[in-house]
């Protein structure tokens, strides 16, 4: 039986937060980002900066704006990306489970098939015995034959 799983999100000022997210910390992100700008190490290609060239010209409010709302399209990503992959996980539980059972269902036929094989062995050598045991008894008859005769 597949198990369905379902995606928590949690709401906290406007921001979805995944609250079934193993592996993922985004208070450890946001610290090194922080410790990048304190450092100074800011992005040396305009393709990594987060805020786009306007976001220079936007003030804090809106930039706080514009980056919760990236946060939360992220989230809604990785929501949809953990939705997929616990899907797959169930799509290969429920592949595994049936490798299983053919895996089981060629062992039993195997078996039959060995059992069939030794009896047809079997019966060949009777119906061998039997074909000389009747041409030695065709035999007999004609000699028997001959002597009536």
């Amino acid at each position: 039986s597949s198990k369905t799983r379902n995606t928590e999100v949690q709401s906290t000022d406007g921001v979805a937060v995944l609250e079934d997210c193993t592996g993922f910390s985004l208070a450890k992100t946001i610290s090194k980002v922080e410790e990048k700008l304190k450092k100074g190490v800011l992005p040396d290609s305009p393709d990594d900066d987060i805020i786009p060239g306007v976001g220079n010209e936007m003030g804090a409010e809106a930039q706080i704006r514009f980056l919760k709302a990236k946060l939360r399209v992220t989230q809604e990503d990785l929501a949809s990306v953990v939705f997929e992959c616990r899907k797959k996980d169930d799509q290969n539980q429920n592949l595994e489970t049936r490798l299983k059972d053919t895996e089981e269902e060629n062992t039993r036929l195997q078996r039959t098939i060995s059992v069939q094989q030794s009896q047809a062995e079997k019966y060949k050598l009777l119906s061998q015995e039997a074909n000389r045991k009747s041409e030695g008894l065709q035999q007999e008859v004609i000699a028997l034959e001959k002597v009536l005769q």
